[in-house]
């Protein structure tokens, strides 16, 4: 499993047609603020899910969670 910085992810088999969520998306009233690997549920259950945060004003709170679906992830390359 990669390690990293994830800015962008896409669900579902095929690309083109696939969900898009990225950091700094507008999500109702905040922003997308991460995506990140649950490795908790990862080394509990052996499977893989991401898990999507939304910051608004007040608050940073789960969004989505993506489990077992094709996804491919984009990594940020600022470092």
């Amino acid at each position: 499993m990669e390690e990293g910085y994830v800015r962008k992810i896409v669900i579902g088999e095929d690309p083109k047609n696939g969900m898009a969520y990225y950091v700094g998306m507008r999500a109702g009233e905040g922003k997308v603020s991460a995506i990140v690997l649950d490795t908790e549920f990862l080394h509990k259950f052996g499977r893989v899910r991401y898990l999507i945060y939304v910051n608004t004003d007040e608050e940073t709170a789960l969004w989505k969670s993506v489990n077992e679906m094709p996804t491919i992830i984009e990594y940020d390359l600022n470092f």
